[in-house]
């Protein structure tokens, strides 16, 4: 890419986009091009269409996606699988028929097999079944990958798919029920530390492992693969280190001072039991992530402060 070219973020106000749009601008890119849900309906065929044609993007970020935790996953599944086939479709052909240069398509750690080996290996899409609390999000991002693989083989389009880990960051979802777990708990932890709470109940039974990985490093390596990765497929995005949700909770109620009780509610689902990335891969391309847990947790916490500063009491 060069720092003139026209370059499409699609979803750039979500974290993973504002987080690659940030990077972009940092590194002196001066035409991005980015559009609102209002401005524009990435589900509407026609309007992307026209949006394309009118364009020309020389690259595209697709980053744009109905996205969500375990209950939002399990209970709006319609919902996630057609809006997401709906958006990558679009995206995704307009790219090849008004010749984008490069496509970057993100996907998530949720497509590999629900009891697939650990760690997670690019060679373990589809050997097996899926987790079912979020199998349209999955199945939805395996045809994206897919659908780039097609139309490399097809039309030659460079259009590459990378698979992020569990992502937090500045610009999170902190939705009580519909965020994913990491900004779940900050919410948590802070308006129990704010109300005086004596406890904060964590959903599951807190054995599950999971990675994490700061939005602003995934955009960092999105920016680095996209100058080096050309190839079908995909390639993982991660740390390559995991901890438990009950290590995850002790460690943000550290960083936020909570100072109450840990309670576990094994009634709600525990999802996958393991999710690490192998990024082998991407480490033997050269790079590594910067940020580590309590650092990224800490910057997380002072985003979530400055947005939704006011101390929320709850019914």
């Amino acid at each position: 890419m060069e720092k003139t070219s026209k370059i499409y973020i699609a979803g750039h106000r979500g974290m993973v986009g504002s987080a690659i749009h940030r990077k972009l601008k940092n590194e002196g890119f001066t035409k991005l091009i980015t559009r609102t849900s209002s401005e524009l309906d990435l589900r509407d065929q026609q309007a992307v269409k026209a949006f394309f044609e009118r364009e020309k993007p020389e690259y595209v970020f697709l980053a744009a996606a109905k996205v969500g935790g375990i209950i939002a996953n399990n209970t709006y599944r319609a919902d996630f699988l057609y809006e997401n086939l709906c958006i990558q479709n679009n995206v995704i052909h307009q790219s090849y028929l008004n010749n984008v240069k490069k496509l970057m398509f993100l996907g998530s750690s949720c497509i590999y097999p629900k009891l697939a080996p650990q760690p997670l290996k690019e060679e373990y899409l589809l050997t097996g079944v899926l987790e079912e609390t979020n199998e349209p999000y999955a199945i939805a991002k395996i045809a994206g990958i897919k659908l780039c693989d097609a139309y490399r083989d097809q039309y030659n389009c460079n259009f590459v798919s990378v698979m992020p880990t569990n992502l937090y960051g500045y610009n999170d979802n902190y939705h009580p029920e519909n965020s994913h777990v990491l900004p779940a708990l900050i919410r948590k932890f802070h308006e129990a530390k704010v109300n005086g709470t004596p406890e904060v109940t964590i959903w599951g039974s807190g054995s599950p492992m999971r990675e994490f990985l700061f939005a602003d490093d995934l955009a960092d390596a999105c920016y680095f693969l996209m100058d080096v990765f050309n190839e079908s497929h995909l390639i993982n995005i991660g740390t390559g280190e995991d901890l438990t949700i009950k290590d995850l909770a002790l460690l943000i109620k550290k960083v936020i001072g909570f100072e109450g009780e840990l309670t576990f509610d094994s009634s709600k689902p525990d999802g996958t039991p393991r999710k690490l990335m192998d990024v082998t891969k991407l480490h033997g391309l050269g790079w590594k992530h910067k940020v580590n847990l309590e650092q990224g947790i800490a910057l997380a916490y002072q985003d979530f402060l400055a947005k939704h500063s006011e101390p929320v009491t709850q019914s």
